[in-house]
């Protein structure tokens, strides 16, 4: 078999859920159903008996246990119930094969600005919405790569994206509602790259049905070069699930670490940034994580990671990465300012609010948002009031606390007011707290208040503080 036709095979596979009739017939069915996943996706021979007629089942058994380890599933090498549920879920067409992986002879696209074209559009949704969830499911390939991609309006592009069903000119039909939702090629010439979506699927851009942009960030991954991830909470897991909180979708770091091992990290902000407003100071110095004397100009959460912002920089913090990483502000937000009064997430909104002097802004992802920058008297301060030093949200009480100086301000979320009875000194209701705040941080069912160098851990239960840290000791020093 030639190298093309292999590359075609490794892309596409066939998968159908068969039902169940009768009790008489219910094992036999089971195990068709489980050499036909096992011949699609784990490379069991066709040449193999029927499953169920063979006494040394063994190649089988370990073809089982092979699918249950990959899938995450308890490793029995027999058909029980949680193995054939999950077999029956719908999932991507392409075979699924060791850990994190990339396509055989690692295929990547010898270029970083790839183009792509939307051939054709499922009539389940509007084409806007069609085109918009392609441009997003691009974009968190984009965020964490030197990768760029325009769109062409006809003509060859390096991905050609369709939706069709049946029988498609690929030799490798779709088989109905449910099952394959989708399949794609890795990267290459001609049909490689190009990636093909099921429409006999019901297509929607919410969580109920099969959300377009989540199946096309998983399938786009192929085309970029990844297979199949062995991680249940990758995005290049094979089997679809459904995020409640679409707007907040990040990649997880087995995505990351994936696709950077074929592209390598951004380098350089992206050219569809504007310029920054603020010019870059001169001869500024990177800050020294682990300086006994470091302090924050403000501190927020950001889709379960943390942020820790100094000067123009700001150190990131998540649960998949042991070691927190420092970045530019202008990298990742090249309209917003250096040296930050205040920041803090309202995760219900999948926003950051960002302060500094008398404006704010709002972030969400890598982008701020229209109509920002505001100026903080919107929000009800008083015209004596001309910063912000901290503030933190409360998703619970759908309450955000701003701390100026000795006081603070509490705003109700859900009115959009500045509530009556405010501002209240700190001391009275933070004791022990330094009444001059940088930053604020919720956590582990504390709040952590930042004082320059140093970090208050206060029980908002007991209402006193339990504990002093460096307020860098988040940073592993």
């Amino acid at each position: 078999m030639n190298r093309l036709a292999t590359l075609v095979l490794l892309g596409l596979s066939v998968c159908s859920a068969y039902p169940v009739n009768g009790d008489g017939k219910e094992e036999d069915a089971n195990m068709d159903l489980a050499q036909r996943y096992l011949e699609n996706y784990y490379n069991l021979t066709k040449k193999v008996e029927s499953i169920y007629r063979r006494k040394d089942i063994s190649p089988i058994d370990n073809k089982i246990r092979e699918m249950q380890k990959f899938l995450g599933l308890e490793v029995t090498g027999k058909l029980d119930s949680n193995t054939l549920e999950m077999i029956r879920k719908p999932r991507c067409g392409v075979p699924d094969v060791g850990h994190f992986t990339t396509f055989p002879g690692t295929p990547k696209w010898s270029k970083t600005h790839l183009t792509y074209r939307i051939v054709n559009y499922t009539p389940d949704l509007p084409r806007e919405a069609v085109d918009a969830a392609i441009e997003k499911a691009l974009g968190v390939w984009k965020e964490v790569t030197p990768l760029t991609f325009s769109r062409m309006q006809e003509g060859e592009a390096d991905i050609m994206i369709s939706f069709a069903v049946g029988e498609h000119g690929d030799f490798y039909p779709f088989d109905g509602p449910g099952a394959t939702l989708a399949h794609a090629y890795p990267p290459g010439s001609g049909i490689h790259g190009d990636v093909h979506f099921d429409d006999d699927e019901k297509w929607t851009e919410k969580a109920a049905g099969t959300n377009l942009f989540f199946v096309a960030a998983h399938e786009l991954g192929h085309a970029l070069g990844l297979m199949h991830s062995a991680n249940p909470e990758a995005l290049m897991y094979p089997v679809y699930r459904s995020f409640k909180d679409l707007a907040g979708f990040r990649l997880s770091q087995d995505d990351v670490d994936g696709i950077q091992f074929l592209y390598g990290a951004p380098t350089t902000p992206k050219t569809n940034y504007v310029t920054p407003t603020e010019p870059v100071p001169p001869r500024s110095k990177t800050p020294a994580k682990c300086d006994p004397a470091l302090s924050f100009d403000a501190v927020s959460t950001l889709r379960g990671e943390i942020l820790f912002f100094k000067d123009r920089y700001f150190w990131r913090r998540s649960h998949w990465s042991p070691e927190p990483g420092l970045h530019l502000i202008s990298s990742f937000w090249p309209s917003l300012p250096s040296n930050l009064d205040a920041a803090y997430e309202v995760s219900s909104k999948d926003t950051v609010f960002v302060f500094k002097g008398n404006k704010f802004w709002a972030v969400r992802g890598n982008e701020v948002q229209a109509g920002y920058p505001r100026n903080i008297h919107t929000l009800g301060f008083p015209a004596t009031i001309r910063k912000v030093d901290a503030a933190i949200s409360n998703k619970e009480q759908k309450k955000t606390y701003f701390f100026v100086e000795d006081k603070y301000w509490r705003f109700d979320e859900k009115t959009q007011t500045m509530e009556r009875g405010f501002p209240r000194r700190i001391e009275d209701d933070f004791p022990g707290v330094e009444p001059k705040v940088d930053a604020v941080l919720e956590a582990f069912g504390f709040l952590y208040f930042f004082s320059g160098s140093s970090q208050y851990e206060f029980d908002p239960n007991a209402k006193r503080v339990t504990h002093i840290f460096k307020s860098n000791s988040w940073l592993l020093c």
